[in-house]
């Protein structure tokens, strides 16, 4: 009767109608699953936890992809993976008890169901396999199907995104980013931190660079216009809404408030660069600290690296060993120097004068007050100091207008974390909290500070010291899994010309 009535509940287009009747039932169990902790599941043995030892010598049930499959006369293998571990679990069919009918279904790919024994395996590269019982096609493939066994490029794996998540790579890639994003809620939750949910849309551009995608419920081949400008009072919130490219302003209000706080969610930016490392969506940490000023800062970003990167470590010893084999060779060093090194710290201006002095061949060479391209961090980070270097206080006149004006009237309080092999992998600053600084350099950026008139506000009553900083989730996961390009550590790429 309980799953007739959900299934009642669910044709009522979204009615709650039977649901004070149905919560007042008892909950009685369906056959063939089993109670863990409170919920229903499909009673299964992960796979995870077999080849951990945890059911040498048990009856288990397995539901898993296949990977290969090969029949000989007396016996035949496949080699299964659930997508808990990077490493496959053999499953051996003695023929005896399985027909060339009964293994038709055995292909790569195919979803099945087995049951048997776990055994010691007689075989190579593995502790542990299992002695198969009975086999159930839950899912069946044809020839068709394009994850055969051969190692595909990641080219072709990003036209088939759906379906790329099955094979070792991604699969554990996306397991380093499940972990990493823990690793992102249990830091800050352990150093005091509110979780603050800011908003997807906003009327301001936080970088001040005009790279925003503009949201309209008007139809744009019939735009309402007035002296050739168009009449935004007609749209949906009555003024011009952008996709957010940061939550750093909105979070601001709440460490001015609430003391620490950071905001994780995705980002938007209509940045027509189609590079390896350039995403239209992507997510961003962003925290904001309130009585923090540059050095704190610092400090904080030091720790929470060191943090993710222990964490990690800790918990995907497996997929670090995979990524180092097949991708990113030093990728245990990377981790070691990340974790037991101290960040070295420079000014921007000191910046300078290494990469002037360095008698190395750049593409081009800096002078004070241009921007530093990747190849100039990176030859910081990888040669110069061959460590992580945090870089301080640049030229105002390349920042955005919140940045912390320094005594100097020249530089602001920014600093930007380099690290080997990738270059900038954090940025941030000590936020202006004086109005009549603020208001100036907002002015001088040709920003309307009328969009801004609630953010100034903030200094106008209360204002207190304090500072944060933007890291980009997908741009570390690149780091810390060997990765080259932001498509493949993205779900679902959405980048420049491409929805992939």
């Amino acid at each position: 009767m309980v799953k007739v009535l959900l299934r009642n509940l669910h044709n009522t287009s979204g009615s709650l109608y039977f649901l004070p009747f149905l919560c007042r039932l008892p909950i009685l169990p369906i056959y063939g699953l089993e109670n863990h902790g409170g919920y229903e599941m499909i009673g299964r043995n992960t796979i995870e936890s077999i080849l951990g030892g945890e059911h040498t010598g048990d009856a288990v049930a397995v539901y898993a992809w296949v990977k290969t499959a090969r029949t000989g006369k007396s016996v035949a293998f496949a080699a299964l993976n659930d997508g808990t571990t990077v490493n496959n679990l053999q499953a051996v069919f003695n023929r005896e008890s399985f027909t060339d009918t009964d293994l038709s279904g055995l292909l790569t790919g195919a979803c099945v169901k087995i049951t048997g024994t776990v055994v010691k395996s007689r075989g190579a590269g593995q502790s542990v396999e299992v002695a198969a019982e009975t086999l159930e096609i839950l899912g069946q493939v044809d020839q068709e199907y394009p994850l055969q066994k051969k190692r595909h490029s990641l080219e072709f794996l990003r036209t088939i995104p759906h379906l790329r998540p099955r094979t070792n790579t991604f699969s554990s890639v996306f397991r380093v980013s499940h972990h990493l994003s823990m690793a992102v809620y249990r830091f800050f939750d352990e150093n005091g931190f509110f979780h603050v949910h800011t908003p997807f849309i906003t009327e301001s551009d936080c970088e001040g660079a005009g790279e925003t995608f503009q949201l309209t419920t008007l139809q744009l081949d019939k735009l309402p216009m007035k002296d050739g400008a168009v009449l935004y009072e007609k749209d949906y919130f009555k003024r011009k809404a952008f996709m957010t490219v940061s939550g750093q302003l909105e979070a601001e209000p709440f460490a001015l408030s609430m003391g620490k706080v950071f905001t994780f969610g995705p980002t938007f930016r209509a940045d027509p660069s189609d590079t390896r490392i350039h995403g239209a969506e992507f997510w961003m940490l962003e925290p904001e600290m309130a009585f923090f000023d540059l050095e704190d800062n610092l400090e904080l970003i030091e720790k929470f690296v060191k943090f993710t990167v222990s964490y990690i470590e800790e918990k995907c010893p497996n997929e670090i060993e995979f990524f180092a084999k097949f991708f990113e060779k030093s990728l245990p060093e990377r981790f070691r120097t990340l974790r037991e090194s101290s960040f070295a710290r420079i000014t921007y201006t000191e910046a300078i004068e290494i990469l002037n002095k360095s008698g190395e061949k750049f593409d081009s060479m800096p002078e004070w007050g241009d921007d530093l391209a990747t190849e100039h961090e990176r030859y910081l980070a990888e040669k110069h100091f061959r460590r992580p270097v945090f870089v301080i206080n640049y030229p105002a006149s390349m920042k955005p207008f919140y940045m912390y004006v320094n005594d100097d009237g020249k530089t602001v309080g920014a600093c930007d974390l380099l690290a080997p092999g990738v270059g900038e992998l954090v940025g941030g600053s000590q936020r202006e909290h004086r109005l009549p600084l603020l208001m100036k350099r907002a002015e001088e950026q040709g920003l309307d500070t009328e969009t801004y008139s609630w953010y100034m506000e903030l200094r106008r009553w209360g204002s207190a010291p304090h500072s944060g900083f933007g890291l980009g989730f997908e741009r570390l996961l690149m780091y810390l899994t060997g990765m080259e390009n932001i498509r493949d550590v993205m779900p679902f790429p959405r980048t420049f010309g491409k929805m992939y």
